[in-house]
């Protein structure tokens, strides 16, 4: 880049540096852009079809969920990795919606591009996206539909359109029940934790029929000796975060023993160090201990000897958990427990044997953390059903904290549309082509419904236009291709979903049209050292330069 000043070029940028600029930067970016809507598209709504993903290794993630196919992709392009963006906020604000609002950037770029072509000026597409996408909110706020956190119906509906489509609909009243049950068990005065309470583990090697929901916890845990009992009705449990062993010095010490006498009393002296613990442990009435550090094996002998179930080294998270779920209060000096320090639950048991167990604690009183177990026949299909067990209990959350849905089927997208051009007639100017052209771009979601379900896209996009003149709920049914009444096929959509993906794509489509100039920025390097004392070149700690120092 260069400019003149007395007939003498000023160089301001190196010219063999890389740079794109005008249209042709536009262009790149925006079909860099659509490169990534085009790759995500074929797997939106019921009839989607799937990705596989293989990494380096050879390892293979076999998903239609948009956020987790563009999280595996190794994306380099700029723009691109702002559509990525989109999903990932679109994933970390409603749970749900990453493939559409995937799709709709991609549409509204493809839009811009043809506006553009003909001699529309970027700055005015912003300007009329920015107005459309505020417009298209309000009408979507008044197309939603109010619920209560009481309605399970309506919410185990919400929770099985998003698992439908994901391979495992088949599934999806189990599921969707499932997750319903949970986010209902930890809502609270609150928000919904669902990150922190609910945790979810998976089992291979079984059904998915076996998946199930535990009003407790479930740990990949046994009991430290097969004496131990292996059930306990009305646990009382203790939470202990110090090591049930002997404390280690400080600094080195031996001690020297000269007699057998001598030997006797000190294994004595350990013995009722060990038995000292164990008697606070019994004393406070606790039958159940879950210790996140050691438990020396003196210490367990004691254990079973009082009928007490233990296990050791549970996580710092798991043992926040439990006390979520059973009240018990996490003891750092356990000659100080106390019998209001423990928690209840009406079972503690292991299933399974030793090395393969589980430890659940279940039947607990006002429960403020749950678990599902997530069961299948390999570690692939159980994958898959975290992932939409995850975003099912976000809609569900969503809606519980909203108090507000949609229909489903394009029926939302559909409305809209119609919605801002009746309302770019009022605006004027070429922003109410923008205007126009956000319309068309939400009807993207239908069309992909309807094409990747095998039905025409324009007479789908037709007839939906003209049923939602005497029915605004009006939508697709994948699988007959007829339009039908949303709401009353029980095919419905978190509010929030839909208003977050307007937000993201709307943004994300702005950003890369204000783009004139992508220029490859310079690239910053380690200051010039002396080979000898590079990092790489050092054998341990010691350094070159100190290797013969005397």
């Amino acid at each position: 880049m260069a400019g003149q000043y007395g007939g003498q070029p000023i160089v301001i940028v190196d010219p063999s540096k890389e740079r794109t600029k005008g249209r042709d930067a536009l262009s790149m970016n925006i079909s860099a852009a659509q490169a990534v809507s085009d790759i995500v598209k074929t797997t939106l709504g019921p009839k989607g079809m799937d990705k596989m993903l293989v990494n380096a290794i050879g390892d293979i993630v076999l998903t239609n969920d948009g956020a987790t196919i563009l999280k595996e992709m190794s994306i380099e392009h700029p723009a691109a990795k702002m559509v990525v963006e989109v999903a990932r906020t679109q994933e970390k604000s409603a749970g749900d919606g990453t493939t559409s609002a995937v799709v709709l950037t991609g549409a509204l770029l493809e839009n811009a591009r043809e506006l553009i072509d003909t001699g529309v000026h970027p700055a005015m597409i912003v300007n009329g996206y920015r107005l459309a996408s505020e417009k298209a909110i309000m009408l979507v706020n008044d197309f939603a539909v109010s619920v209560t956190a009481d309605d399970k119906d309506i919410l185990n509906k919400i929770a099985k359109t998003s698992i439908t489509g994901k391979a495992i609909e088949a599934y999806g009243d189990l599921l969707a029940s499932i997750c319903v049950d949970a986010v209902l068990a930890i809502r609270g005065n609150g928000a919904i934790n669902i990150d922190d309470n609910i945790l979810i583990t998976q089992d291979s090697g079984s059904t998915i029929n076996d998946t199930e929901f535990v009003e407790g916890v479930v740990l990949n845990k046994w009991r430290l000796h097969p004496n131990m009992p292996k059930r306990i009705e009305n646990a009382k449990i203790a939470l202990v975060d110090t090591p049930i062993e002997l404390g280690k010095t400080f600094n080195k010490s031996k001690v020297q023993i000269q007699s057998a006498d001598e030997m006797a009393a000190f294994v004595e002296q350990e013995e009722s160090y060990f038995k000292t613990m164990v008697d606070a442990i019994v004393q406070s009435g606790a039958n159940v201990v879950f210790c996140s550090k050691g438990i020396d094996e003196h210490a367990v002998h004691y254990l079973q000897k009082n009928n007490i179930y233990a296990t050791r080294r549970v996580k710092d998270s798991e043992m926040k958990n439990i006390s979520l779920a059973t009240g018990a209060r996490i003891i750092r000096n356990i000659h100080e427990i106390e019998a209001n320090d423990l928690g209840s639950a009406g079972l503690v048991e292991q299933e399974g044997e030793s090395e393969v167990g589980k430890t659940y604690i279940k039947e607990c009183t006002n429960a403020k953390s749950v678990t599902i177990i997530v069961r299948g026949s390999t570690d692939h299909v159980t994958d898959n059903i975290e992932r939409s067990i995850d975003d099912a209990l976000r809609v569900v959350k969503n809606v519980i904290e909203d108090g507000k849905i949609v229909s489903g089927g394009g029926a939302p997208e559909i409305e809209v549309a119609l919605g801002l051009r009746s309302y770019a007639a009022s605006v004027g100017g070429r922003e109410q082509m923008a205007i126009s052209a956000f319309a068309d771009a939400l009807e993207a979601i239908p069309k992909a419904l309807a094409e990747n379900a095998g039905h025409d896209t324009i007479d789908t996009i037709l007839n939906l236009r003209a049923s939602h003149s005497n029915m605004k709920n009006a939508g697709l049914n994948v699988f007959t291709g007829e339009i039908e009444n949303m709401l009353d096929n029980g095919v419905v959509d978190s509010l929030k979903v839909k208003t977050q993906a307007i937000k993201s794509a709307s943004e994300a489509a702005t950003m890369v049209l204000r783009v004139d100039d992508v220029l490859k920025a310079q690239s910053k390097s380690m200051a010039d050292v002396d080979p000898a004392h590079n990092i790489h070149n050092y054998e341990g700690m010691s350094a070159p330069f100190l290797e013969n120092r005397r």
